[in-house]
């Protein structure tokens, strides 16, 4: 089934609330960012194989966005790590360093959900906490196309990877396994 994509700045109905939010400031700043599409799914589908298998998404045109927590001295340190759906992120080697923490972990699925303010399984690197880093691997930027969640389980969006990069201020280094 193929996918509708529109202007995800025409429809922030379909996105999450911290989502909806940054695409609407980022429509009316100068410069505007690059393009970006939403298309509606169904929230069953919504994760990456199924969603890939259903709508005929190639796995590696797919980036997965995991929210990790790495704690040192006693504080905890949240960011946001995106990989094509194809690799693992390297979380206790890379992201780590990267972090300079000592331990780094998935954050817990409730702590993800609540600090994000989206839905699991539609968490996405646009919209988080102004103060999270976002590390995307060098290979999502390589990609012409990528589909990304949207916040929400019932959408997803789509753009480049070099946009990903930008307008999430994403630090782009080799964190695939």
């Amino acid at each position: 089934m193929p996918l509708d994509w529109t202007s995800a700045a025409d429809r922030l109905d379909l996105l999450g609330g911290p989502v909806a939010k940054a695409i609407s400031q980022a429509a009316a700043a100068s410069p505007p960012w690059p393009p970006i599409g939403v298309a509606e799914i169904d929230p069953g589908l919504a994760d990456t194989a199924a969603f890939c298998e259903r709508y005929g998404v190639a796995l590696e045109d797919s980036a997965n966005c995991v929210i990790v927590a790495g704690k040192r001295g006693g504080e905890t340190r949240y960011a946001a790590v995106m990989v094509l759906a194809t690799q693992r992120a390297d979380v206790n080697g890379a992201v780590r360093r990267h972090l300079d923490v000592r331990k780094v972990s998935f954050a817990a699925h409730d702590d993800a959900v609540a600090l994000t303010g989206m839905e699991y399984g539609g968490i996405t690197p646009i919209g988080l906490p102004s103060d999270w880093p976002v590390l995307v691997d060098e290979n999502v930027t390589r990609r012409d196309f990528v589909v990304i969640g949207s916040g929400v389980r019932s959408s997803k969006l789509a753009l480049s990877g070099r946009a990903l990069a930008e307008v999430t201020g994403a630090e782009v280094i080799a964190l695939a396994l």
